[in-house]
């Protein structure tokens, strides 16, 4: 038998992703490595369980689910040597999209094992206020203002029946509803106001959109796009100009490369496309953080 690996899975994921599972489990044993596989029994679990699968000392960790998992088992991973790679069942499978991982059990399973580990350097938020500091870590992007908004409206439920349409329903909903407060940016030593933000550490967002189209896993900078608009209008324009990759040429929309970012105000905020609290909020790279194959 060969080295062990761990499998990270929701139980209450629908019937297809339990076949996905079943088959990954299948494939692996047929290739002679000793599985095992773990199930959360409630959101944010699989941070704990990969926090202990690390220290049974596995080959390698596979997350299993959509990008919200994988963002909680690389919380559970940070810093370690035990290398992760993922088997996408999400909704949108943005970070499957950004580093060419298929959505196929045996695609996925061929590049989680005979894939390159790659040394990701994720992004580190420290949200709230000094008597109730939270430290999270992403991989994908930070949103802040409008599209935290936007995913904080989410029905959990409704997300588990519609898919990707909960995404649309919740953008037009906080469209209509949203009263954006201004907030200010500290980066690069100049100060910025603005009413939204996407702090990319990864290119791709929400499928295949670029909204950090520069942004590289592997590099230990972050790119930020600055949304200085805040009327209803302004938030469309900016849709428009995601969807045809020109919405960094807008005069009221700044672009730029940092290492950290302080961002004061009160907005909400996602990370990896589940919501995650309020700022302000500091945001910086953890440099050769996580061992992600691909």
């Amino acid at each position: 038998m060969k080295s062990s690996i761990i499998i990270i899975s929701n139980p209450a994921a629908k019937s297809a992703s339990k076949k996905k599972i079943q088959g990954a489990y299948h494939l692996l044993r047929s290739k002679g490595y000793a599985v095992d596989i773990l199930f959360t029994k409630q959101r944010g679990e699989a941070e704990n369980i990969a926090r202990e699968a690390v220290n049974k000392r596995p080959f390698l960790v596979i997350a299993a689910g959509g990008d919200g998992t994988f963002n909680e088992v690389i919380n559970g991973m940070v810093n370690s040597d035990i290398p992760m790679a993922i088997l996408p069942m999400g909704t949108t499978n943005v970070l499957a999209k950004e580093i060419g991982v298929p959505e196929n059990v045996e695609g996925a399973i061929e590049i989680a094992i005979k894939g390159t580990p790659h040394v990701v350097s994720l992004g580190k938020i420290i949200a709230g206020y000094q008597s109730s500091r939270i430290t999270r870590y992403f991989v994908l992007m930070a949103g802040i203002g409008y599209d935290g908004e936007s995913v904080y409206r989410i029905n959990e439920n409704l997300k588990k029946i519609s898919g990707k349409g909960v995404y649309i329903l919740s953008g037009i909903k906080t469209l209509i509803r949203f009263k954006p407060e201004a907030l200010t940016c500290d980066i690069n030593e100049k100060t910025y106001k603005v009413y939204s933000l996407i702090v990319g550490k990864a290119a791709k967002y929400g499928g295949n959109l670029k909204i950090t189209p520069d942004a590289k896993l592997t590099e230990p900078t972050l790119y930020v796009c600055l949304f200085k608009g805040k009327r209803r209008f302004d938030i469309l324009r900016y849709v428009a100009g995601i969807l045809i990759n020109r919405h960094i040429m807008f005069e009221d929309v700044e672009y730029l490369k940092t290492e950290s970012i302080q961002i004061k105000g009160k907005a909400h905020i996602q990370l990896d496309g589940d919501y995650f609290g309020l700022s302000p909020a500091s945001i910086e790279v953890e440099p050769n953080s996580l061992r992600l194959i691909y």
